[in-house]
């Protein structure tokens, strides 16, 4: 690659205090972080249950950067809109959870927000193949979605450097993101592998220091 990447930190406030959520979204952004990463479950598609479109719409005044939203529910395009409304600036979902891709990614859009798709440890990228003209993200999951607090499953590697060449060779402008198990001590072997932008969420809200995190996971992704 001729520049040198944007690299992307994304802390996930499904390991944030949930009693403390505004004041929490704040103070990770003060720290550093450049989107927040919203995770949707629904205890269908995935085995847990989390947040919906008005915990979205009560952040969303809190921060300036982009909510980026990750959809783990099944059927997906019914909940798009609400995400949209409430103030969403990317929504991703798994492939899986829709029976037309391309229509979801659409539906996307329409609703004015940025469109990713999402690939689970052994999901086949082949999902790609037809429908990069309407990415604006590919998430990569490096562990199971379902739960924060997982350890990174190494094979994501390939997947992300697997990925990172689709995306040059199609010249578009798409963001490479990968979620799960990210830390300090692995976030430059990701970017190495083509990401640029990062899912952290135990590594950061985790610990009481959000800025020093941040700051250490900046200083290892300049030597990537």
């Amino acid at each position: 690659m001729t520049d040198m990447p944007t690299y992307r930190i994304a802390p996930s406030i499904l390991s944030a205090d949930f009693a403390r959520l505004g004041e929490e979204v704040r103070n990770v952004v003060a720290a550093g972080a450049d989107i927040i990463h919203f995770d949707v479950m629904d205890n269908h598609y995935v085995p847990n249950l989390t947040i919906g479109p008005l915990v979205c719409e009560a952040i969303r005044p809190h921060v300036q950067v982009p909510i980026d939203v990750h959809l783990m529910v099944k059927p997906v395009d019914r909940i798009i809109p609400d995400f949209a409304k409430a103030g969403a600036n990317i929504i991703s979902f798994h492939p899986e959870t829709s029976e037309h891709v391309d229509r979801t990614l659409q539906l996307i859009h329409d609703n004015g927000c940025k469109a990713g798709l999402v690939f689970n440890p052994a999901t086949p990228l082949h999902y790609l193949e037809h429908v990069m003209d309407k990415l604006d993200l590919v998430l990569i999951m490096s562990v199971n979605p379902g739960f924060g607090g997982q350890s990174f499953i190494p094979e994501a590697l390939r997947k992300i450097a697997a990925v990172r060449k689709l995306i040059d060779a199609s010249g578009r402008d798409i963001m490479l993101e990968v979620d799960g198990g990210i830390k300090a001590d692995n976030i430059a072997q990701a970017a190495q592998a083509g990401a640029d932008t990062f899912v952290a969420g135990s590594a950061i809200f985790g610990k009481t220091d959000y800025k020093a995190v941040i700051d250490a996971m900046r200083k290892e992704l300049a030597k990537a």
